[in-house]
């Protein structure tokens, strides 16, 4: 009788744990930053076409910044104006560079925080963090919502 518990028991801790590691697997991971990286090569090509391609076409987009000493939220609901803007060619190549990223996954599920730096051509711009919501669907991973914070001061020189 001890046996079958134990088996019971083993059996049940596998089931548990084989969706865990399916969640954080390495190959999710890396199909998560491959789809940042895609966003950023979209922004210094200037290819509005690759930007879309990146995103769910209902993302979500938001900034939180220090306006005048004031905070300020700006919530965009249209994403294709966010597609032009970045996604159009530039006298000087729009180069977002980010660093320390961490990702969490459950599923189709993910999350991107990452440090970034902003140059426009080789000129410092500003500094802030990106807050990537991912999800994977029929098209595998898209960008959901976007939130990003910016600013000028306190920004690692590199």
């Amino acid at each position: 009788m001890r046996v079958i518990r134990a088996a019971g028991l083993v059996a049940g801790l596998l089931v548990l744990t084989v969706p865990v590691l399916h969640a954080q697997a390495p190959d999710d991971r890396l199909e998560v930053l491959a789809v940042i990286r895609r966003l950023f090569d979209a922004m210094r090509a200037g290819d509005s076409a690759m930007v879309r391609s990146v995103f769910h076409p209902k993302a979500r987009l938001a900034s939180a910044l220090i306006r005048q000493g004031v905070p300020v939220v700006q919530v965009e609901d249209d994403l294709e104006g966010f597609v032009r803007a970045v996604g159009t060619p530039h006298a000087e190549v729009w180069d977002e560079r980010t660093r320390h990223e961490q990702v969490l996954l459950d599923g189709t599920l993910a999350v991107v925080w990452a440090e970034y730096t902003f140059y426009l051509g080789d000129k410092f711009s500003h500094c802030g963090v990106d807050a990537f919501q991912l999800a994977k669907g029929p098209a595998g991973w898209q960008i959901v919502a976007l939130a990003d914070t910016r600013r000028r001061d306190g920004c690692p020189s590199s």
